[in-house]
């Protein structure tokens, strides 16, 4: 099953250790259980890890005290029926396990400030499971996350794998770096929170600036995973992006009710970049689930709500003092927002913003997105050049990054020449992981007659 929180779903192996229900996983009332308990983890699975987090202080008593109330889940569910509040079920199985644990491990009096703050609760007692609301906690893990006493480079590694539904894999990818080395940094991570003794809250207001970088980091990435998913079938993940976009807003809030006018144009311009994204995810995806490039997009389908609140969080930005990167990246989606055509895109524009966000941010990246402006706005071969150079560069090499080779084969193929696009087309499915743009550059391909088989997947289907 999809994962969204840390602790993944239990596949149908969990259940057959002795479960009665375990000689018919296929039954009907188990895939319900299955798919109840998969939307529970979509819609609630990161503020439930969230909260135990919070009020225990650990992240991977947290993390394996979930696995397990999903575990149980799976069995309780089947043979007892669905709970009426299936979020508060997990919460108060997770936690009377994590209360076992610290009780056996002899820590609870330890833990005693962190599990119940609330003394006069007796909250040890085996509560009754009720639908109680379950504490939003994820602002203040994201801070914790992006303490100071942490590299950047940890503080968003942690958040996304604690609250952003990536894996550790997805995450690896997105730093190129191995997994096992991934993987190490979040261990060390954890183990610095728990030894420092970080606290769990965001924190006062002087120490906000020295944090915000990171969590707009992380908020975005969290994003970025969502409007186009690395790895799976889809290629976009709309919880994940929402879930980005409502972040975006509370930390908007946050700031404005901490009366941190200083910080507040980039935190707009984040969410501003976000949502005119976010605007054009219906006409991204066919109704087969395959990618349609912005050029072949039917604009009426774009969600006008989230385009005009969008443009509207940009006006605000850039209305104040300051102007940053977010800001820059919203601007450049604002001109594709306000084009009544792909063909009426003020590419110049595009291109002299994308020069601007460079010389405020240095990126390989940003200069690739710029190359692809330079191939709109002054012809495929301008485009080129542009990408020639940035691939010399020994320092910024692109070699193994699937959206270079996708952009020079888009460029090649506009200049007429289908063999070298074809076998840029190649080197990009090669390097995707993502089921929807594997069948995309096997369209491509075909489009060139090359109509070969791979084993990523059939262009007809």
């Amino acid at each position: 099953m999809t994962t969204y929180a840390l602790p993944s779903i239990p596949s149908s192996p969990v259940i057959s250790r002795g479960s009665s229900v375990a000689d018919d996983v296929q039954s009907p009332a188990m895939v319900l259980v299955q798919d109840v308990l998969e939307d529970v983890v979509h819609q609630d699975g990161a503020r439930l890890l969230a909260a135990l987090i919070s009020r225990f202080g650990d992240f991977e008593l947290a993390e394996d005290c979930l696995q397990d109330a999903y575990a149980a889940a799976l069995l309780a569910w089947a043979s007892q029926g669905l709970p009426a509040n299936p979020a508060g079920w997990l919460m108060t199985t997770a936690r009377n396990r994590a209360i076992d644990r610290l009780r056996r491990a002899g820590k609870l009096q330890g833990k005693l400030a962190k599990v119940a703050p609330d003394r006069s609760r007796g909250p040890f007692d085996r509560d009754p499971i009720l639908p109680d609301p379950i504490p939003d906690e994820r602002l203040k893990l994201i801070f914790t996350c992006c303490h100071p006493a942490l590299t950047v480079e940890s503080q968003v590694a942690l958040t996304l794998r604690t609250l952003g539904g990536l894996t550790t894999d997805e995450i690896a990818r997105a730093f190129l770096l191995p997994t096992a080395t991934l993987a190490q940094r979040l261990v060390r991570a954890k183990r610095k929170i728990s030894r420092a003794g970080i606290p769990f809250r965001v924190p006062d207001a002087h120490q906000l600036p020295e944090r915000l970088d990171a969590v707009m980091t992380v908020i975005y990435l969290i994003f970025n995973e969502g409007y186009q998913a690395r790895s799976g079938e889809s290629l976009v993940r709309a919880d994940l992006s929402q879930e980005a976009i409502r972040l975006g807003q509370v930390l908007v809030n946050l700031l404005i009710a901490e009366r941190m006018e200083a910080h507040l144009p980039e935190a707009l311009g984040l969410l501003a970049l976000m949502r005119l994204h976010d605007s054009r995810r219906p006409a991204r995806l066919d109704a087969a689930g395959d990618l349609v490039l912005l050029e072949d997009q039917d604009r009426s389908g774009w969600d006008a709500v989230e385009l005009a609140s969008g443009l509207d969080d940009l006006d605000r930005a850039l209305a104040m003092d300051g102007v940053g990167p977010y800001q820059i990246q919203a601007a450049i989606s604002a001109v594709h927002a306000r084009a009544k055509s792909y063909s009426d895109t003020d590419w110049p524009e595009i291109v002299a913003l994308y020069s601007a966000l460079d010389a405020i941010t240095p990126s390989p990246v940003v200069r690739l997105n710029r190359a692809v402006a330079i191939g709109m706005a002054h012809g495929p071969e301008e485009g080129l050049r542009a990408l020639e150079s940035l691939e010399a560069d020994a320092e910024t090499s692109l070699a193994g990054y699937g959206p270079f080779h996708a952009a020079q084969a888009d460029l090649l193929r506009r200049a007429g020449r289908p063999h070298a696009a074809a076998a840029a087309y190649r080197q990009a499915l090669e390097l995707t992981e993502n089921e929807a743009e594997a069948r995309f550059f096997l369209r491509r391909l075909r489009d060139f007659g090359l109509d070969e088989h791979h084993p990523k997947g059939d262009p007809s289907a």
